[in-house]
């Protein structure tokens, strides 16, 4: 399995940026994939989650309806959509998959199967 994160990047307050994770290894079918973050000195946090399958979604309290994820089950890809970012979005983002479809409900990550590896996103003026 593997999980290839991109997108990230230095953007002031108020802007957007957009992540692709590119997932292959395995069947997709039946998967929750997801975003997690994890900013200095805290602990990681499941931003959004989605079932491949079902497309169950859930979103943080911090993010949601400024953040939007999908999925492109043809080309195994995962996105996220990111408006109106805010410094406290500042974080290093991972995308993770694990073959519990359910555990997208709750997006903790603890447990998850594989990770891959971060992409910086920097939100400051």
């Amino acid at each position: 399995v593997q999980l290839q994160a991109s997108g990230g990047g230095l953007v002031q307050p108020g802007g957007s940026l957009r992540l692709s994770c590119a997932a292959s290894g395995f069947t997709w079918d039946d998967y929750a994939i997801g975003w997690f973050r994890q900013a200095p000195g805290r602990e990681r946090e499941g931003v959004s989650c989605i079932s491949t399958l079902h497309g169950l979604t859930y979103y943080g309290d911090s993010v949601k309806g400024r953040f939007t994820i999908s999925r492109d089950n043809t080309n195994k890809m995962l996105y996220l959509q990111m408006n109106n970012l805010k410094p406290e979005d500042t974080a290093v983002y991972y995308c993770a998959v694990d073959p519990n479809e359910g555990r997208a409900r709750y997006c903790s990550g603890y447990g998850w199967s594989r990770w891959g590896q971060g992409t910086l996103v920097n939100v400051s003026s």
